[in-house]
C-alpha cells in the first residue's frame, strides 16, 4: 500500500499535531525544521554531518540564486538538485519570489512577471509564475512552492490587498503550468501555494480561503518574519491555521528563533524554515536547551568544559567553550562551522523532543516551561 503524502499521527489538547510526510526521498517526521541551502549548500556545513549529525530530514534550495549560479543548463546535466548536491533525502524549493523583491537591485513588477537585475552582476532577467515552475521543475526538489510577490511590512491596506490578488492569479497560472508540464527527474514533485495579505486579518482569511480552495498537497504561510512583532506574526498564523485544511501539513515561511518555533508549532504549523541557526552562528551566537550564548564573551576563555553538555551533535562534546571562543577571537573558519553544526542539530532536536511531548499529550505545558528557559541569556 502507497503511503499518504501527509498522515496525522497524533493531534493534541490545541492545534499542535504530530505527522509524517512521505516523498519519494525519504519520510519526514513533522512538526520539522528544514535547514537552508541557498545555493545548494548550508553554509560551511557538509552534507554527511547534515545527514548523520544533525540529523536533517529535509533541507531547502533557493530558485532565484540557483537559476543564477550554477544555471538550469548545469543542473539538468547533473540530474537536478539531489544528484548535483549529493543528497538523497527530501528537498524544498522556495519560489525565488521573495529574493526578487528582496534582493534584486531594480526590479519592474507587472501581471506577467518581474523584470529584474542580478544581484551578483547586474544582468537583467525576467521572471513569471510560469518560468519559476519551470526552473523548479528542473531543480527537481521534492516539494516546491508557488510564486507570490512578497509585500514589505508594514505595508498599506490596498496595497497589501493588490499583491495578494495578484499572488492568486500567479498562483492560478503555477497550476496551470505544472498540469501541463510533468516531472523531469522521475521522482513526484509537488506544489504548495501561499498565503498572503500582511498583517491584515481579513486579506489573511480571504487568502487562507482560495488558497485552501485550490486543494493543494500542502500549503504555506508567508509574508511573516519579516519585522512585524512577534505577537502579530503569532496572531495570524493562528488565524490562518484555522482555516487552512486540517489534513494537509502547514509550512511556515521563514521562521524563527526557537521560542518561535514552539510556539508556532502550538498554532498548528507542521513545518519551519529559517537562516537563523546559520547565521547567526556566523556572528557566535550559540542555541542551546539552557539558553542563548554569545561565544565571544569574556566569561568562555577559560571555560573548559563541553561546548554544551545536552548537545546532540559531535562538536557538542569534542570541544570546549574556550577553545570555540579562542576560534571567534581569532576569526578562524573553524568557529563558524562548529557552531553552524551545533545549532542546526539544537534546532533539529528542538523539533523532535517537541513532537515527543504531542505524542506524549503533554505539549503545551512543556512549551511553557521550556520557552522562559531557551530565551535566558546565559
Amino acid at each position: 500500500m502507497i503511503s499518504p503524502f501527509f498522515e496525522i499521527n497524533k493531534t493534541s489538547t490545541g492545534k499542535a499535531r504530530a505527522g509524517t510526510i512521505t516523498t519519494d526521498h525519504g519520510t519526514i517526521q513533522t512538526p520539522i525544521f528544514m535547514p537552508v541551502g541557498t545555493v545548494a549548500s548550508v553554509k560551511t556545513v557538509h552534507q554527511r554531518e547534515l545527514r548523520d549529525d544533525i540529523k536533517a530530514q529535509i533541507i531547502l534550495g533557493n530558485t532565484y540564486h540557483l537559476n543564477l549560479r550554477p544555471k538550469m543548463d548545469i543542473m539538468q546535466a547533473a540530474g537536478g538538485l539531489h544528484k548535483f548536491m549529493n543528497w538523497e533525502l527530501p528537498i524544498l524549493t522556495d519560489s525565488g519570489g521573495y529574493q526578487v523583491f528582496s534582493l534584486s537591485k531594480s526590479r519592474k513588477l507587472t501581471e506577467e512577471g518581474v523584470k529584474f537585475k542580478s544581484h551578483i552582476d547586474g544582468s537583467a532577467h525576467f521572471i513569471s509564475p510560469e518560468k519559476s515552475m519551470e526552473i523548479q521543475r528542473q531543480i527537481g526538489a521534492d516539494i516546491f512552492m508557488a510564486f507570490d510577490e512578497c509585500t514589505p511590512y508594514p505595508c498599506e491596506y490596498n496595497l497589501a490587498k493588490d499583491s495578494m490578488e495578484m499572488t492568486h492569479r500567479w498562483l492560478k497560472r503555477c497550476i496551470e503550468w505544472t498540469e501541463e508540464n510533468l516531472e523531469i527527474y522521475g521522482h513526484k514533485q509537488r506544489l504548495f501555494p501561499i498565503v498572503q495579505g500582511s498583517t491584515y486579518s481579513d486579506l489573511r482569511k480571504a487568502s487562507a480561503e482560495f488558497i485552501s480552495e485550490q486543494n493543494a498537497e500542502g500549503n504555506a504561510i508567508g509574508g511573516l518574519s519579516v519585522g512585524e512583532p512577534e505577537e502579530e506574526m503569532y496572531r495570524i498564523t493562528n488565524e490562518v491555521t484555522d482555516i487552512l485544511p486540517k489534513n494537509k501539513p502547514r509550512y511556515l515561511m521563514g521562521v524563527g528563533t526557537p521560542w518561535n518555533i514552539l510556539e508556532s508549532i502550538g498554532l498548528g504549523v507542521d513545518m519551519m524554515d529559517c537562516v537563523m541557526p546559520t547565521r547567526n552562528a556566523r556572528n557566535a551566537m550559540l542555541f542551546t536547551w539552557q539558553g542563548v550564548m554569545n561565544m565571544k564573551n569574556e566569561k568562555w576563555k577559560d571555560d573548559f568544559s563541553k561546548l554544551d553538555e545536552f548537545g546532540t551533535s559531535y562538536v557538542d562534546s569534542e570541544y570546549s567553550k574556550a577553545y570555540v571562543r579562542h576560534l571567534f577571537v581569532a576569526k578562524e573558519y573553524l568557529a563558524k562551522q562548529i557552531a553552524s553544526v551545533h545549532n542546526l542539530a539544537f534546532y533539529l532536536d528542538l523539533v523532535r523532543v517537541a513532537r515527543e511531548h504531542i505524542i506524549a499529550g503533554d505539549f503545551y505545558e512543556w512549551k511553557n516551561s521550556v520557552i522562559p528557559v531557551l530565551k535566558q541569556r546565559l
